[in-house]
């Protein structure tokens, strides 16, 4: 009789763990809130309109149409009883003999509750759609505003000058140069300030020396304002405070400073590292559990090259899901099983047109070539061939006409006028 595995999350680490899972001896159940896998790497050129939404966004049911073994419902999960082996969820108690947690991480706002209730984050397709709205819906404001109203609007502030900060300060100043000035003439958009917010020295400030030093000439010589070893106290919703008393006017807040963990409820403080990361073995199986896996994101490893934990990446949740669904092959055969080794690949980031930095193991390059390596190993990790053509084709027309025309203002109208 087949044994009966949970997966909640479908995200890279679940997806990736149900493609290669051996169908003929387990039966899968897989749980998300959402109804899509969504692809994070692109969601800032959602929130930009560089791509629409729906060529990043896979339909979990389409995905698994052809696997007879894979269940999924749509639903949250509430609760894990690790003693009764059985998830609690908004829709029933589902049973399981394996569990695998694939929940990935959520923005973290360190405890500061004004900013998470006045700020914009990029952690899912909807918030890309909420942002791509907001600034689309800012733009028209500035048209009739007054002089006091318009220095908040003009203010767009991104805090976190990781990849994600990057890549949307970037994408916001190419916009501004090519696109705006031409959609609203009647803007002066020389008054129009994009400003990037880091708590380190750097921008970039995990990849090499090379990379944080071409990225940030890259984004002062595109007209972003930086603001570095500089911290966040407060934001609400008007008016950014610093720690060091300092204040910004702004009405657009885009945090994407740090993440933390999905966790969910039946798990006490032992089972977690720093950043709400279940520690987990070299099988990914949860310390102190026999039969509950953490995979992605959400897990934290301990290796000799990599004794804090692996980097939050898709390429580290993707081969642990794939050494994950072997070693369920080889605990049914009674092998031994495989520790999870990670070869790290390198890393990159674009900032726009041209300018990308890129970390390999054996270069460190930047410029057209590393903007090339980008966009191709990016086209690669889409699910299908038909949205790979579709956001190919996007790149394309934006690439030669500097122009995407896909600003539309997708939110709810009063049916009255």
């Amino acid at each position: 009789m087949k044994k009966k595995i949970i997966v909640i999350g479908g995200g890279f680490a679940g997806i990736q763990f149900l493609r290669n899972i051996d169908e003929n001896l387990f039966d899968i159940l897989l749980i998300d809130k959402i109804n899509h896998h969504q692809f994070q790497p692109l969601f800032y050129q959602v929130a930009t309109s560089q791509i629409e939404p729906s060529s990043i966004s896979f339909p979990l049911r389409n995905i698994f149409k052809g696997k007879s073994n894979v269940q999924i419902r749509l639903a949250e999960v509430l609760n894990i009883d690790t003693i009764n082996n059985q998830v609690s969820s908004t829709i029933g108690v589902f049973k399981y003999d394996y569990l695998v947690l694939a929940t990935g991480c959520k923005t973290n706002f360190f405890g500061n509750l004004n900013i998470s209730k006045n700020a914009l984050t990029l952690k899912s397709t909807y918030d890309a759609i909420t942002i791509r709205n907001h600034i689309l819906l800012t733009f028209e404001q500035i048209i009739s505003a007054n002089e006091v109203e318009k220095s908040s609007l003009l203010n767009l502030v991104i805090v976190g000058a990781g990849p994600t900060g990057v890549e949307l300060a970037g994408a916001f100043s190419e916009i501004k140069k090519n696109v705006l000035s031409k959609d609203y003439p009647g803007i002066d958009f020389s008054k129009f300030n994009i400003i990037l917010v880091e708590g380190s020295k750097n921008t970039l400030n995990s990849m090499s020396d090379n990379a944080k030093s071409a990225s940030r000439k890259y984004l002062e010589d595109m007209g972003v304002v930086l603001f570095t070893e500089t911290y966040v106290s407060d934001y609400n919703g008007k008016t950014l405070t610093f720690k060091d008393g300092r204040t910004i006017d702004s009405k657009t807040v885009i945090w994407a400073a740090g993440v933390t963990g999905n966790i969910i409820d039946g798990f006490d403080s032992t089972y977690f590292a720093p950043g709400n990361r279940f520690k987990v073995d070299r099988i990914n199986k949860l310390i102190g559990c026999k039969n509950i896996f953490a995979i992605g994101d959400i897990a934290y490893m301990e290796t000799n090259k990599f004794p804090k934990g692996h980097p939050q990446l898709a390429n580290v949740a993707i081969n642990q899901a794939k050494n994950l669904s072997s070693n369920f092959k080889r605990i049914m055969n009674n092998q031994v099983l495989i520790d999870f080794e990670y070869k790290d690949l390198g890393s990159m980031a674009t900032i726009g047109t041209h300018k990308a930095v890129l970390d390999l193991p054996f270069l460190h390059t930047k410029g057209f070539f590393a903007w090339v390596i980008w966009m191709f190993l990016h086209l690669m990790l889409i699910l299908s061939v038909k949205n790979k053509l579709i956001i190919f084709i996007n790149w394309a027309w934006a690439y030669l006409t500097k122009d995407t025309s896909l600003r539309l203002i997708l939110s709810k109208q009063n049916k009255d006028f």
